[in-house]
């Protein structure tokens, strides 16, 4: 249990430190790529105001107003400067028409005006020839009103790509140490936290088992000793026969109290044992409808006594395409019969015990398969099902949440009467449903109550038919 504690604390550490990890890296690689654009945009921009400063305009004819750019005296310097930066100029006329540029190969690219800068795609031909990637600065020169032409600044992209890839190469790995080194400090460090809490556990547990053990012992001296004297006592005869029946009743309480005494112990144990989880699963093929039928018949003199209709009832729901097998375990489980017997015992048992004289008890088995046609609640394995009915005096609604806490018991000073009797129904030790609730989640099922104040109570328990251990 403190192993997957620990694990549970170390992976959640791991994950949210990963997280943070990746959103940091995510956060500097994007501020690092849009920081190279900015730059290569920057310098595009710049080398686009140097070449137009250089640019040489003349009138086409003398004394015309029309104007033209000189092409060769306009670039002649400037084919070299740009070569060392990687940079391609392109000189366009006004009407589009390519008159002069660096590349070897035109791009055949249209033009349009972008000074913000825009990453283009060349040569994406055929298997042989790669895509190259550019980025491109267009300005249009005018004069006056006039449009002399078109200047376009290109760039290569892999000057932020190769970088980029290179630092994003870099923070995976350098994400990935951390997340390593994280996980190892993570489970150094909750193993570091759990100590104090493995050891006040252990102590605790071993309380337990010496507790329990202590007092096994002696309890069942007392029962023993009681039970002889007991035996002594109904060979006595003469005079001593009062104190005689006044030893017997003394001894009688004696041995009820040593006998409740015993069941709590026995339960507090049941308990422990499950909680540490070293309870042996001794599961095997359970009849449930045999197993109710058994509870029953042993709670059957109680309900008569107290003149209770205790009944059972097994809803029918399989198909005439149900294979023979099938039918035949129709209400078989995977589980402990002793575990299940007691779990039933407790729920029928509490029904009688709140329930006045002249009401009734129902038990209902069902299996559930596919989907439910009342709650239409799909199944993924098969579940039976069985609900215990009583007309009782039910439970307040603000004690249901607490039920199944160990040692609640619902207002000790609450009685229900039975003719002109008053009986007490809070006579238990407040085990009996925490008991049931460790035993079907052992059995990985559910149990569920509703109530009624007045009206009576229901405690449903859906249990898998078979399920992973």
């Amino acid at each position: 249990m403190f192993q997957a504690t620990r694990r549970r604390l170390a992976l959640w550490y791991t994950a949210v430190t990963a997280v943070l990890l990746l959103l940091f890296a995510s956060g500097v690689y994007l501020y690092v790529r849009s920081t190279l654009v900015e730059r290569i945009d920057d310098t595009l921009n710049h080398v686009v105001e140097i070449v137009e400063r250089s640019l040489v305009i003349e009138p086409v004819n003398s004394g015309s107003e029309t104007l033209r750019i000189n092409v060769e005296a306009s670039f002649r310097d400037n084919a070299d400067t740009v070569e060392d930066d990687h940079i391609d100029l392109e000189w366009f006329s006004a009407t589009g028409e390519l008159l002069w540029s660096t590349l070897s190969t035109p791009l055949n690219i249209p033009i349009h005006g972008n000074r913000t800068g825009e990453t283009v795609r060349v040569g994406n031909e055929g298997w042989e020839k790669s895509p190259v990637l550019l980025r491109q600065v267009t300005h249009r020169v005018e004069f006056g009103r006039q449009v002399l032409g078109y200047l376009r600044v290109s760039h290569p992209w892999f000057e932020v790509t190769k970088p980029s890839r290179q630092f994003m190469l870099d923070l995976a790995i350098g994400t990935w140490l951390m997340v390593i080194s994280v996980g190892a400090s993570g489970w150094f460090l909750s193993g570091k936290a759990m100590e104090p809490v493995g050891d006040s556990y252990q102590r605790l547990k071993q309380f337990t088992a010496d507790a329990s053990h202590e007092l096994r012992n002696p309890i069942t001296l007392i029962q023993t000793n009681v039970q002889v004297a007991l035996a002594d006592l109904e060979l006595a005869e003469g005079e001593a026969a009062t104190t005689s029946l006044h030893y017997r009743q003394q001894l009688k309480l004696v041995e009820r109290l040593t006998q409740r005494l015993g069941r709590l112990v026995n339960d507090l144990l049941f308990l422990a044992r499950q909680d540490s989880g070293i309870s042996k699963d001794n599961f095997s093929s359970c009849p449930l409808d045999a197993l109710l039928m058994e509870v029953l018949e042993e709670q059957q003199l109680l309900a008569t006594e107290k003149k209770i209709n205790l009944s059972l009832h097994l809803v029918d729901s399989h198909t005439e395409e149900t294979s023979p097998e099938l039918f035949e375990n129709w209400f078989t489980l995977l589980g402990n019969w002793d575990q299940l017997v007691r779990l039933f015992t407790n729920l029928i048992g509490n029904a009688l015990q709140y329930t006045p004289s002249g009401g009734r008890v129902n038990v209902e088995l069902a299996r559930l398969e596919g989907s439910d046609r009342i709650s239409g609640l799909r199944y993924s394995i098969a579940q039976l099902q069985v609900k215990v009915s009583d007309t009782g005096v039910g439970i307040p609604t603000e004690s249901l949440p607490r039920l199944f806490d160990r040692f609640y018991r619902v207002d000790p000073a609450r009685t229900h009467t039975t003719g002109n009797t008053a009986c007490d129904i809070s006579t238990g030790s407040g085990l009996g449903l925490a008991i049931a609730y460790a035993i079907v989640e052992h059995h990985q099922g559910q149990i569920q109550v509703e109530s009624s104040l007045g009206k009576g109570t229901t405690f449903t328990v859906t249990l898998p038919v078979t399920f992973e251990s």
